[in-house]
């Protein structure tokens, strides 16, 4: 998860109470479970629609990419539409593309991943996320950077994927930046849980409120061969 980290399953009773869990449970059901899906995800690619929104200096500019994802996390993207002021565009939005490319590149995701090495955990409860039951934990990182989140996720009870997280970056990113917010959700595609949507809301000091919204779609994926021969074995066994 870049900043967040930032990856992941659907179909659960309604109105069903999760099953009693202690935090460092979760927790391992979580590492094995992304795990077991990093292991079979052998790529991805989807679309990407950037909208960046300020109203006070009057600033609109939106952007649609398609993004490519190897087997070695090594991230691409593609420019397919662009619209709005020519500024944010060239340096913001693809500012922001460019360094997302460039962690991927330096294989920077065990550092952002959340997960008990790089972050501390406290149990709040459970809670209904999208008619889905939730364990929610607050998160706070062991090495506060700028790329890393301070806040809360919720973890689906059934997959133990993280569906949400919201929060704000653990170390203020610039001095003109009073404060951010930050919700990112996930959904399933296949059998894994990837990013749906990203809404950040940054208070700068000078120009006010700035709003970016990411929509994530179209995902095709490529599961690893040696995972689905084991899986059509299992099936032929059944």
């Amino acid at each position: 998860m870049p900043m967040l980290p930032s990856l992941f399953f659907l179909a659960i009773v309604q109105g069903s109470t999760p099953p009693s869990l202690t935090a460092p449970e979760i927790l391992e059901r979580m590492v094995q479970a992304d795990n077991d899906r990093v292991a079979a995800l052998a790529g991805y690619s989807g679309v990407r629609h950037y909208r960046f929104e300020n109203k006070k200096s009057n600033k609109h500019a939106e952007l649609t990419v398609r993004m490519s994802c190897g087997s070695d996390g090594v991230k691409t993207f593609e420019v397919v539409g662009e619209s709005g002021s020519g500024f944010v565009r060239t340096y913001i939005l693809r500012k922001m593309i460019e360094a997302e490319a460039e962690s991927s590149q330096k294989g920077e995701r065990k550092e952002t991943r959340i997960i008990p090495e790089n972050y501390d955990f406290r149990l709040i409860g459970t809670e209904a996320l999208n008619g889905r039951d939730s364990y929610v934990l607050e998160i706070n990182p062991k090495k506060p950077t700028k790329f890393s989140i301070r806040g809360r996720i919720w973890v689906d009870a059934q997959d133990f994927a993280i569906a949400q997280v919201e929060g704000q970056p653990a170390k203020n990113p610039s001095f003109w930046i009073r404060s951010v917010k930050v919700v990112q959700r996930y959904g399933r595609t296949d059998q894994f849980w990837l990013p749906a949507l990203n809404h950040s809301v940054a208070q700068a000091r000078i120009f006010g409120a700035t709003e970016v919204v990411i929509e994530y779609s179209d995902y095709k994926t490529n599961v690893r061969q040696v995972q689905a021969r084991a899986r059509a074995v299992g099936e032929l066994h059944e």
